[in-house]
């Protein structure tokens, strides 16, 4: 082994780059000049956390064999949120189930990630680790590998600490023809759960807000509740990740897709305790605040029960809920029939109700 003495009198490894200080060190601009700074960066928080024979093969982008007869789905999300740790996830955590849902949404089986950072100059080392071992974490639960990516850093100011855009790959099994198009009047709508929960877990901790019960986001992956759907009825016409908008937007993206209308019972909806009284003090409706571990799913009438069992046997599809059916309407109306007995129309999000929320 090569060595040189140091000034100090001690002795150098030839080669030997001090490691990343995590628990000090910052982002500054020599990790995005794709120097030793930002090769030693990629090594030491990246390919540490989401080491797979793709990334081992450092090339510019990954090689990968497709299933034949395979039909591919690919979808990409970019990620904004503030404040980038909330309770319950986080921006890492948020940025792998985000695109594996949408993904999972088309009827496939996500397979494989990239991942794009952008670096704000002065961010914690600490927290950027954080948040990576977090989108690992995610990746792994989810079964998904994160297989190229790539890294740049604006100066400070210019940014707002991390921003990370993900794209997915998946496979869509034989068979499946899962759209936003194929709702049809007389099918049953299923929610996988309580709705509201993310936007409202986000907003407590961006506006300091206390509540007597802490709001967890339900961040999480859908492609295992997805499968069991699927295997339960090839046949399921529609699914949705009620995100940006929430369920009401979602469903009225849907119904003009589809040419058909809705209508919902506001009763069979279900909203957890704290965060309808969240919402309540906030003057927001829980239809239209985003979620980002739940479905909507439009199924034929005679597998609605099927369907649902298969979700509520899943953990999480356990608060899974009927809460209306498609019907024929020329204008395309989501409705909605009230706790009260009367009937309104469930309209699209106006302007933007909660900014940054994902």
């Amino acid at each position: 082994m090569n060595a040189r003495d140091d000034s100090k009198g001690g002795t150098v490894r030839a080669g030997y780059v001090r490691p990343l200080d995590i628990r000090n060190g910052r982002i500054d601009m020599g990790h995005g000049a794709g120097g030793r700074a930002a090769s030693q960066l990629i090594e030491e928080i990246f390919l540490a956390a989401f080491d797979n024979p793709f990334l081992r093969q450092g090339n510019d982008g990954a090689s990968l064999a497709i299933p034949q007869g395979a039909r591919l789905v690919m979808a990409t999300d970019a990620h904004v949120i503030s404040p980038l740790f909330f309770p319950g996830g986080d921006i890492g955590a948020l940025s792998v189930h985000g695109t594996v849902n949408d993904v999972a949404m088309m009827g496939a089986t996500p397979l494989w990630l990239s991942a794009s950072f952008i670096l704000e100059e002065g961010f914690p080392l600490a927290d950027l680790k954080r948040i990576v071992q977090s989108m690992a974490a995610a990746a792994r639960e989810a079964g998904v590998a994160v297989v190229t990516g790539d890294t740049k850093v604006v100066e400070q100011g210019k940014g707002d600490g991390v921003f990370i855009s993900t794209t997915g790959v998946g496979v869509v099994p034989h068979g499946i023809d899962v759209s936003g198009a194929h709702a049809r009047p007389g099918d049953v709508i299923l929610l996988s759960g309580t709705v509201g929960d993310h936007g409202v877990a986000v907003l407590s901790q961006r506006e300091s807000l206390e509540f007597e019960t802490t709001i967890v986001s339900d961040t999480a992956a859908l492609n295992g509740l997805v499968a069991d759907m699927l295997a339960a009825c090839p046949a399921l016409r529609t699914l949705r990740d009620p995100t940006r908008g929430g369920v009401a937007t979602t469903l009225n993206e849907i119904a003009r897709q589809s040419g058909v209308g809705m209508l919902l019972d506001e009763a069979a909806i279900p909203v957890k305790p704290e965060v309808d009284a969240a919402c309540e003090l906030l003057g927001l409706d829980p239809l239209y605040v985003a979620n980002e571990g739940k479905l909507l799913a439009i199924v034929p009438a005679d597998q609605a029960d099927s369907v649902l069992a298969a979700m509520r046997a899943h953990p999480r599809g356990a608060d899974a809920a009927r809460i209306g059916v498609v019907t024929e309407d020329p204008h395309h109306f989501v409705q909605m029939n009230t706790r009260f007995g009367g009937r309104r129309v469930v309209d699209w999000l106006s302007g933007e109700q909660l900014p940054r929320i994902c």
